[in-house]
């Protein structure tokens, strides 16, 4: 291939629109489909939409980004443009999802667009936007319709990730990194897709089976009891929405996840890989837990953006998801940083800031109200930073104490 007029596989990019339609959505005859997408993606998003009318789709409306928009809100906007979400948009995404629609995110944008922009203001934009996406949300985090993230590579992206390269070569370097790294390479990537769906599937079901109080992660820098909500469930690979089919929420994925107890996490953790949070790296992330909350955090870099974080809300200090993944997964072998969460959270094992998935309940049709009480959390954000590397161990906790090894140096201790 040369690469300086194809940096990016046809064939292989439509494979993965393909695997997106037919296993990341299972997309139905009659459905409604919603994208969101940076406009480099554009490509990918007509690739999409064919696949999508093929599969018997009755509407594909997209939503593209816009990089030089997005910076000129913050080079230009009053005060008052900071504190505005169009909440007369999300309310159009609710009522679609509503009536079934399906939602498709592309990620790809330059992760550090936001680089040199006021923190104060990103945090201030960020907290109204998800204050106004609070209604259509919550049909995502309780997978009451099937969505999906997958990626598209732009140009400024791969040039972060590969910068030692020429830009051709390192738009084609990592096109190829997310293809093999989506399962989007081989002959029939739908069914490759269901294959792994079916192992990470028996993860959880053992993980389901020992019925855990609490994990316990032991590492450099991280002495960390993580309770878990009462009747929780672990979830991983493809997920049964509460329209009866399934979806991969994320691809790629490589981990399995349940909902911790909010107000029961003690000890420190400290991140093993950085985390790009709205066009800002944080790196070095320490925090220490007291019954559930945050109560000291810093950052080597970053460390303003993530206390902004921290204070969104009540319960941005305290965690809604933990996920479990082997370093040996594709994305930890690459040895490359994405600084993007759908890539780098797949690496490692993580927690996330914020809101919980009702779904991650044996019971998913709690109210918020009843979530709450068995120990989940509500927030307006959800945001995953990594703890886990080769030099983590984690042990199951019964509600006695006694320990079960789950991992050790990074890896599944059960067969």
């Amino acid at each position: 291939m040369n690469t300086a007029n194809t940096p990016i596989d046809p064939t292989k990019l439509a494979k993965l629109a393909r695997a997106l339609i037919h296993v990341g959505l299972e997309l139905k005859p009659g459905q409604e489909l919603l994208i969101g997408a940076p406009l480099e993606a554009a490509p990918m998003v007509r690739l999409i939409t064919a696949e999508a009318y093929k599969a018997g789709a009755s509407n594909v409306q997209t939503f593209y980004t816009d990089e030089a928009s997005a910076v000129a809100r913050y080079q230009h906007g009053t005060e008052a443009a900071f504190d505005y979400a169009p909440s007369w948009l999300f309310e159009g995404m609710a009522a679609a999802y509503k009536n079934g629609a399906a939602r498709l995110s592309l990620v790809g944008e330059n992760p550090f667009m936001l680089a040199g922009q006021n923190p104060a203001h990103i945090a201030r934009v960020s907290k109204a936007r998800s204050v106004a996406a609070k209604p259509a949300m919550q049909y995502i985090s309780d997978f009451s319709i099937p969505w999906c993230v997958a990626a598209y590579p732009t140009q400024a992206w791969a040039n972060l990730v590969f910068p030692k390269d020429t830009p051709e070569a390192a738009l084609h370097k990592l096109s190829e990194a997310i293809f093999t790294i989506s399962r989007t390479t081989g002959e029939d990537p739908v069914a490759d897709w269901r294959t792994h769906s079916a192992n990470l599937a028996t993860r959880r079901e053992w993980l389901n089976s020992q019925n855990f109080h609490a994990l316990h992660f032991k590492g450099p820098g991280t002495d960390l009891t993580v309770g878990l909500a009462d009747g929780h469930k672990w979830n991983g690979g493809a997920s049964v929405t509460k329209l009866g089919g399934t979806c991969n929420a994320n691809m790629p994925t490589e981990e399995v996840y349940t909902t911790p107890h909010a107000f029961r996490v003690n000890g420190t953790a400290t991140s093993t890989k950085p985390l790009s949070y709205n066009g800002t790296l944080i790196e070095g992330i320490r925090v220490r837990f007291e019954d559930g909350l945050i109560v000291e955090a810093s950052a080597e870099k970053g460390e303003e953006v993530f206390k902004n974080l921290l204070a969104t809300d009540p319960g941005a200090s305290r965690i809604g998801e933990v996920a479990l993944v082997p370093h040996s997964s594709p994305i930890s072998q690459s040895g490359l940083v994405f600084y993007e969460t759908l890539f780098d959270e797949n690496a490692a094992c993580h927690i996330a800031l914020g809101q919980c998935y009702t779904e991650c309940f044996h019971d998913r049709d709690l109210t918020e109200e009843q979530a709450l009480a068995k120990g989940g959390n509500t927030s307006l954000v959800h945001v995953d930073w990594m703890i886990g590397s080769n030099l983590i161990d984690i042990d199951g906790l019964d509600a006695n104490g006694n320990r079960t090894p789950i991992f050790r140096s990074g890896e599944w201790a059960t067969s």
